[in-house]
């Protein structure tokens, strides 16, 4: 079966560039993009959560095969393209990904279809800081970061840990708007996670504050709730959905900041 079925598959242009959306639910939208490989299956459980709270789940087709089941070989013919991709710059430090004023367009356009006070967004892993560079735009009121692992940091290139993958004007934006406004920044990783990086999370705090949410779960050696060693995916794929699990925890989180913020609701 397919198990993207329940969705509505569409597709959104800017500037010529053409990519697949896939929607769910009715209320505010909330852009949800996928991390690496791609759309997986519960990637799609996650949306259908924010569905649950009485939004609409929007998810771009950035990389990857929709509905596809992750896997080592699947990650990594997603990755190779993506890292070498100008719209990514993943590797690049002190500069916003081109991708993002897509993003951006794509929430302006879903705004205008459902209404709301805002749109919200939920970056993962590859594009986990995605839902920063959106915050340029009035219309994002609920950004939410989990593991957001750009730019990659290569041995040799400390800097990158702490970067924020945002030019320095496009930092100083984000920054005005959490404090004139009072938004605040969601963030999620396991305390492990070398590909989020705390370095990332306490620029995070440096930057925004007390306006930044940094939630961050424990993955040492031995830790009380099982998670494994290379825990990356809080939403997903190492999301433990059981009552008293932090990853449950983090989950019910994320619901409630965009219940919150979009409908004025704590889930």
């Amino acid at each position: 079966m397919d198990p993207l079925a329940d969705f509505e598959r569409t597709s959104f242009t800017f500037e010529a560039k053409t990519r697949e959306v896939l929607r769910l639910g009715d209320g505010p939208a909330v852009i949800v993009m996928a991390e690496i490989p791609g759309i997986t299956p519960r990637v799609a459980d996650f949306a259908r959560r924010v569905v649950g709270i009485g939004c609409t789940a929007v998810l771009p087709v950035l990389f990857g095969t929709p509905g596809k089941d992750p896997g080592i070989g699947y990650a990594l013919t997603s990755i190779g393209p993506s890292c070498v991709s100008k719209q990514f710059r993943a590797f690049a430090t002190q500069s916003t990904a081109p991708v993002t004023k897509w993003l951006r367009a794509l929430a302006k356009s879903e705004m205008d279809r459902c209404g709301g006070p805002g749109v919200g967004a939920v970056g993962m892993c590859f594009t986990g800081g995605f839902a920063l560079a959106m915050m340029l735009d009035d219309i994002m009121i609920a950004p939410v970061l989990s593991q957001p692992s750009l730019p990659i940091a290569l041995p040799g290139r400390p800097t990158a840990k702490s970067d924020l993958h945002l030019s320095d004007e496009d930092l100083a934006r984000v920054k005005q708007r959490v404090h004139d406004e009072d938004i605040c920044v969601l963030g999620l990783r396991f305390t492990g996670d070398k590909l989020a990086p705390g370095e990332r999370f306490q620029r995070l705090r440096d930057e925004l504050g007390s306006n930044f949410i940094g939630v961050e779960i424990d993955s040492s050696p031995g830790n009380p709730y099982g998670h494994r060693k290379m825990a990356h995916s809080v939403l997903t794929e190492d999301l433990i959905d059981e009552p008293g699990q932090p990853t449950r925890q983090a989950l019910e989180q994320v619901l409630a900041f965009l219940g919150e913020r979009l409908i004025g609701t704590d889930t």
